[in-house]
Order: structure tokens, then sequence, then C-alpha cells
């Protein structure tokens, strides 16, 4: 973990630009869910860093990019037929993801720049920017990676390379803003022994759930999980549904078996759920409303994330209850991560010779 720096006009810039970045990610997510939830990824078949950022503006330059679009699987087998302005429609989606991709680099690399120059950024900070800043180039080529493989063989992309490409995102988003609170003034101590170790090691513990849970949504995504078994609590009449394990080998059902995704999907949100709560309820034992207030909310988010999740699987993911589960799961980890951060803080302020002792079971 970082050490929080002092609060300076200095560390407010650099505050202020890293929640900018995650907000930014945080935009491309959501639309990147709108261009799954469109089927748009595959409209643009080649991957140009820099001419790429010019649209067609011609007839003849969308007539060449239409033409390159019908020859892959998806226009063949699923859109067949299609007409020039339905392409332009799914195009658009895809061209506005990779532009935002393209101006989160520039946001990124020029204030950075500008930041370094005025002696802002420097030391550990400016070696974790710069690994921010790689993360965010192999993110682009994780994002071409994904498109290429619905180019040939399928008519959409990998659910592995998609969940690669949402992972990535997430990190980058994770990482940006954990550093932006490194710079937020830090709170006042409202407990002189400081949280219980086993509190802040529980938070950790959420986030990492928090994590595994959006990556294996884009499972979900990739799958189209999501437009099967639309009810709840129980999947078509079962709680356990059957064919959980059809596939050989065994693991297999864990990536590729509609339904054991979505089966998983649901525990692992029921196991979030239960283990923000049971927090929430161990954080209240102590005397920290700093942690009380982390823990509550991040309880409350976890609960509405899951009444969202509920609504867009009963509605067979309409486009805009899935981009506000997209989103909230955004919420969800942000939260986690301020209220990991404000553990660790509140830990650090406290008096070095009070530390709990662990109650024997």
């Amino acid at each position: 973990m970082s050490t929080r720096a002092p609060t300076t006009a200095s560390n407010a810039a650099v505050r202020l630009w890293l929640l900018a970045i995650s907000g930014l990610v945080l935009a491309m997510a959501i639309v990147g869910a709108a261009t799954r939830l469109t089927d748009s990824g595959l409209s643009i078949t080649e991957w140009q860093p820099l001419l790429g950022a010019i649209p067609p503006w011609s007839d003849a330059d969308w007539q060449q990019a239409f033409a390159k679009y019908r020859a892959i699987p998806e226009y063949a087998i699923v859109n067949q037929g299609m007409s020039l302005d339905a392409f332009k429609a799914i195009y658009w989606w895809e061209w506005a993801h990779r532009l935002l991709g393209r101006l989160i680099g520039v946001a990124f690399l020029l204030p950075l720049a500008c930041l370094w120059w005025r002696g802002q950024i420097r030391g550990a900070l400016a070696w974790k920017c710069i690994g921010l800043f790689a993360l965010g180039g192999l993110q682009g080529f994780a994002g071409w990676f994904m498109v290429q493989s619905g180019l040939v063989d399928r008519v959409d992309v990998s659910q592995y390379r998609l969940a690669l490409h949402l992972a990535i995102a997430v990190l980058i988003f994770a990482l940006a803003l954990w550093l932006a609170l490194d710079h937020s003034p830090a709170p006042e101590a409202d407990d002189p022994t400081g949280p219980h170790p086993w509190i802040a090691r529980s938070a950790a513990g959420l986030i990492v759930a928090i994590y595994l849970q959006i990556v294996l949504g884009a499972f979900v995504a990739g799958l189209d999980a999501g437009l099967s078994h639309n009810t709840w609590p129980l999947m078509d009449g079962q709680f356990v549904p059957d064919g959980l394990f059809a596939m050989s080998p065994w693991y297999l059902n864990l990536f590729e078996n509609v339904a054991t995704v979505q089966f998983d999907h649901r525990m692992l949100a029921y196991l979030i759920a239960a283990w923000a709560l049971g927090h929430a309820v161990l954080v209240l034992t102590r005397n920290s409303a700093i942690a009380a207030r982390g823990a509550v909310l991040l309880s409350a988010a976890v609960l509405i994330q899951i009444g969202i999740g509920i609504a867009t699987l009963l509605a067979a993911v309409p486009i805009g209850l899935g981009l506000l589960h997209q989103a909230g799961a955004f919420i969800v980890l942000a939260i986690a991560l301020w209220h990991r951060h404000d553990l660790v803080a509140a830990r650090r302020a406290a008096a070095p010779t009070h530390r709990p002792v662990l109650q024997q079971a």
C-alpha cells in the first residue's frame, strides 16, 4: 500500500486527474456494454490506432467499410441482407467505443506529462502512473485481440477474450481510483485502536470477490447467458438446474456452459451479499463511524446491484437495464475500494501502542 501524501494543491490536481481517468474508464465500460448489447463489436474489422479515429465520410468510404463487414461470418449468418443504414448504426457504437479509448490515452498522457514537468508527480507515483499507461496500451491490444476472435470462425467474440478485456479495464479503473484516494484528505481517526486487522482483511477479500464477479459477468455476457433461465429465484423451476456439468472435461462448464456460468454468477452474488452484510455487522461492533459508513454503504450498494441484476435477468437483458447493471458493478467496486482505503488510513492514524488482540473462540 502506498503512503497517503499530505493534502496540498498539488495533491488535489493529481487526485482530480486520476478521478477523471476513473470516470472515463467507467464511461468506456458502459459504451462497451452498449456495443456488446447492440451486437456492434464486429462492425469495424480493422485495427488502425491512429487513422481509425477518422470515420467514413463519403458514400464510397461507407460502402468500403460495409463490404469488409459483409465478408465476416456475423453478416452472413446473423445479419444477411442488412441495409447500409443499419450497418451505420452498429458502426457508430464501435467507433465511439474505440474513440473513447483513444481519448482516455490522451487524457492520461498529456496531464501526466504536465504534472511530471511541474514536479507534482515523481518517485514511486511516477512509476505507478507509467505502469497504468502501459496497462492502457495492453488494453488496446486486448480489445483488438478480442475482436479478431469473431472475424473468422465465429459470429461473436470469444468469451475468454471478452473477460480478459473487461478484467484489464476494471484493473485500470481500480488502480487509478486507489491512487486518487491516496491523494485525498485523510479521515480523522475516531477509534484510538484502529480497525481490527480482520476487518481490513475482510474488506480486501470483498474487493477480490467483487472483481471476480465482474469478470464472471463478462462470461455471462459473452455466452448470452442472461437470455436463458430468465426466472428467479429458481432457474426454470430448480435451484440447481440440470446439466451444470454436461460438458467434458468438467472444467469447461465453468466457462462455456450457459447454465453453469449463470448459476455461478448467481451464487457468487449471494456470497458477496452475505459477506458484505456480515462484514457490516462486524464493523458496527466497533466504535468507528468512518469504518461503519463504508461498510453500510457497501452492503446497500451490493443489495441494490443484485436487485438490478435480477430485474435485468427477468426482462431478458434490455439495453437500459444491462447498462445500469454494468455501471452498478463498477460503483460497487469503487465503494469497496473507498471503504478499504479508509480502513487502511484509520489503522495508520491509530496510536501504534494500541493493537487489538484476537479473542480465542
